[in-house]
């Protein structure tokens, strides 16, 4: 899958834009605070409905606006389609493709991409919500309707944590407490099934992560990934969480199940005294290593970035294996800057082949000549040329 046309309108610092893209490499040029990461961002926005720059839609709408509209043209086997996301300051979000009304949550089914930028170095030193988050976006793009299966989750968890504050604040034991088994049913029911699809997914990305990390920093690096799994126990908050290796293999719904419910037995008791539930997906974490070292916390800085980055390759290398879609679109925000010259020079190998790369860069050179070929040249939120 290629984009073949962007067009914004009161979108971060544009008013309006509207550019042409081709297959192959586009590289978007201009100083810092230009608006060249906003250009990527807004596509980010349409394959996974959120920002990798903030956390709320209002801060992407120009300001004094009360909308701004991202409209993309996707061109795959010859067929085009016209996909369109408008973010309003007050009421929900809107969404067309080919100009008829949808939901917003299923315009990940039109388009997928994979986006890499600065922040993404949180995956490997940053908190356990980033790496889970990582994860479920990726679910979400590689099976759409996992979106609604998360937010039944965490509707049902949010009504089960009010139910435990309840029993605190009341007196109530936990035995008491019959109310209580029915949404443990539920939240076993959701979360073992987002169990079986996460382990799924981190037994798919694990291969593909190996050679990722091995082109971009040398074949002397091995990076792996496992997970950490509450419901076996695991708590990604204590501090000997780092030493946890973390499970490598599939789990599936039924096993997840037994482990789920028995962990909420033995916890019933602290969770009423805490008012939270401390067991559930929403507890895991993603495990990293490097040459088998936790890489949060023995990682230098650019064995930190290059493993984040084959993070993204290889989430892009999965994707790319199931999609009917053709291939994600790869987009590699502010990279190159970060990477030495055999670095830079490994990483346009490695990027040789996908359908279509968006790069972003505030120096022309930095790039390895061979992503040059389609260049946008950005000022103040206005396209300067394209050549």
């Amino acid at each position: 899958m290629i984009v073949t046309h962007l067009t914004l309108t009161d979108f971060r610092n544009y008013a309006t834009a509207d550019v042409a893209l081709v297959p192959g490499a586009n590289l978007f040029v201009g100083s810092n605070g230009q608006g060249k990461t906003n250009l990527v961002e807004a596509l980010g926005y349409l394959s996974t409905l959120g920002s990798h720059r903030v956390s709320t839609d209002q801060a992407m709408i120009r300001q004094g606006c009360t909308a701004a509209i991202v409209r993309a043209r996707l061109l795959h086997d010859e067929r085009q389609i016209l996909a369109e996301v408008q973010l309003n300051r007050v009421g929900a979000n809107r969404a067309q493709i080919n100009r008829s009304a949808i939901k917003t949550r299923e315009l990940p089914r039109y388009f997928s991409s994979v986006l890499f930028a600065p922040e993404d170095l949180a995956l490997v030193r940053g908190e356990p919500s980033g790496r889970r988050r990582f994860l479920d976006e990726l679910l979400v793009l590689q099976t759409p309707r996992f979106s609604g299966v998360m937010a039944d989750y965490d509707r049902v968890l949010k009504q089960r944590n009010t139910l435990l504050k309840s029993a605190r604040n009341s007196g109530i034991k936990g035995n008491q407490l019959t109310t209580l088994e029915i949404w443990d049913d539920r939240l076993v029911m959701l979360g073992s099934e987002l169990i079986e699809a996460r382990t799924t997914l981190v037994a798919e990305l694990l291969p593909e992560l190996s050679v990722a990390y091995q082109r971009i920093a040398g074949a002397s690096h091995v990076a792996t990934l496992s997970n950490q799994l509450s419901i076996f126990g695991a708590d990604p908050d204590l501090d000997s969480a780092a030493e946890d290796p973390g499970r490598t293999g599939i789990i599936l719904v039924e096993e997840a199940q037994g482990a789920f419910r028995e962990s909420l037995a033995r916890l019933r008791r602290n969770e009423i005294d805490r008012g939270i539930t401390l067991v559930g997906p929403h507890r895991d974490d993603l495990v990293l290593r490097l040459n088998s070292l936790p890489a949060r916390g023995y990682a230098s800085h650019g064995e930190s970035w290059s493993f984040a980055l084959a993070l993204k390759l290889a989430s892009a290398e999965v994707l790319r294996r199931r999609s009917t879609v053709g291939d994600p679109v790869l987009i590699l925000d502010d990279v190159f800057a970060e990477l030495d010259q055999t670095r830079r020079a490994r990483l346009a190998a490695a990027i040789t082949g996908y359908q279509q790369v968006l790069i972003t860069a505030a120096v022309y050179d930095d790039v390895p000549e061979e992503l040059r070929s389609n260049t946008v040249r950005i000022s103040a939120g206005a396209i300067e040329e394209a050549q």
